[in-house]
């Protein structure tokens, strides 16, 4: 149990923890990973017979990081302090745990939140939200991504290599799990009203943002690929409509403004789809995201030459309309040209350029970043 000044309630936790594992038989002990309690909460878990390892790094990760690392057992079941979980029923989770899974989760949208257990912000939006994100970005099979009760096997969690410091620890244990696929079960969990009288350390937006950070920053093909790949496709299809000349919608009359931003798009997409490929290798080689066979595919298909070969040729591409733009020009003795002839011509040359050289610099990149690999 991850402990911060639970003087009001760690004590009924423990004996109902410790009352569970004597009715059941149970070799166990019940551990409080203490993260700099002020309020008597390591005398108080003392005398009702817990282990109280102190965690001088603040967060609610880091104490559950401590606690793991303390703890002997093969088996782990966490749970905050504050009686919001009924640590007498944990049925489930060891039946679970016995039957070779590595991580069992808690699910209180289907075992109940009584009222005035969660905030109607956390219930109906907050946890909805942020558990869809990492069920769509993941494919997890979870209902619930920040059930703070869950058991786990000591070995296979450990070797997640978790990180996390704050409230985002949580998704990183159940994202990490998932992406390494390990075995995971989710049995229904009761949360009641906390029995403290203090405000919660939970703290709504700020931790909200956290865990949508950290989602994202694990999911290359969201944060980046997805979004750069539309947005390419949507100035590369924007700037092919509007090149024969301007187009009419309804009042409106779209012309070589909108091929500004539509050059804008295409450079803008391919960034951040050369983002998510730079990203996907350096997190794979940094052990934070599993090997892909896609990204070894793809360095088996592309080398440095394809990606010169292509870049320079979107390069001379984009000088000989730059050539043609100034020739034209020069007809008119280089006097004013109407921009509206002019920008169809030094727009696609000017982005075929830009790409050309990202092609080019992306290409020795994705190459440095292949030695590395090899």
């Amino acid at each position: 149990m991850p402990c911060l000044d639970e003087a009001e309630t760690i004590g009924i936790c423990i004996e109902k923890a410790r009352g569970y594992m004597e009715r059941r038989g149970i070799s166990g002990e019940v551990l409080i990973a203490d993260n700099g309690s002020t309020d008597g909460s390591q005398a108080i878990a003392e005398s009702h017979g817990a282990r109280v390892v102190p965690v001088p790094k603040k967060g609610y990760g880091s104490a559950l990081l401590g606690g793991i690392l303390a703890a002997k057992g093969q088996y782990i079941i966490m749970g905050d302090a504050d009686d919001s979980y009924d640590f007498s029923e944990l049925d489930n989770f060891i039946e679970k745990l016995r039957e070779g899974y590595a991580l069992v989760m808690g699910n209180r949208f289907k075992g109940g939140i009584k009222p005035g257990a969660m905030p109607p912000l956390h219930r109906y939006l907050g946890n909805p939200v942020l558990t869809g994100f990492g069920r769509l970005f993941f494919k997890s099979p979870l209902g619930d991504f920040h059930c703070g009760l869950r058991g786990f096997n000591r070995q296979a969690i450990q070797s997640l290599g978790l990180t996390s410091s704050g409230m985002e620890f949580a998704s990183e244990m159940v994202v990490k799990a998932t992406l390494q696929d390990l075995r995971i079960a989710e049995v229904p969990t009761t949360l009641s009203p906390d029995g403290r009288t203090r405000a919660p350390h939970l703290r709504s937006w700020r931790d909200g943002w956290r865990h949508l950070r950290f989602l994202l920053l694990f999911s290359p093909r969201w944060l980046f690929l997805y979004p750069g790949a539309s947005l390419m496709a949507l100035g590369l299809l924007s700037m092919i409509w509007l090149l024969p000349g301007p187009r009419h919608l309804g009042g409106l009359t779209l012309d070589v403004h909108t091929l500004v931003y539509s050059a804008a798009a295409i450079v803008c997409g391919f960034q951040a789809v050369a983002f998510a490929l730079f990203t996907k290798i350096y997190a794979i080689d940094a052990g934070l995201l599993p090997r892909d066979p896609r990204i070894v595919k793809l360095g088996e298909l592309f080398s440095l030459e394809i990606g010169l070969v292509v870049g320079i040729v979107l390069l001379l591409g984009g000088l000989g309309a730059s050539i043609f733009a100034v020739e034209i020009w020069g007809q008119s003795e280089f006097s004013d040209l109407d921009p509206t002839i002019s920008m169809r011509i030094v727009l696609p040359g000017a982005t075929a350029i830009i790409l050309g050289l990202q092609i080019v610099f992306s290409s020795f990149f994705f190459s440095v970043l292949e030695l590395s690999r090899r």
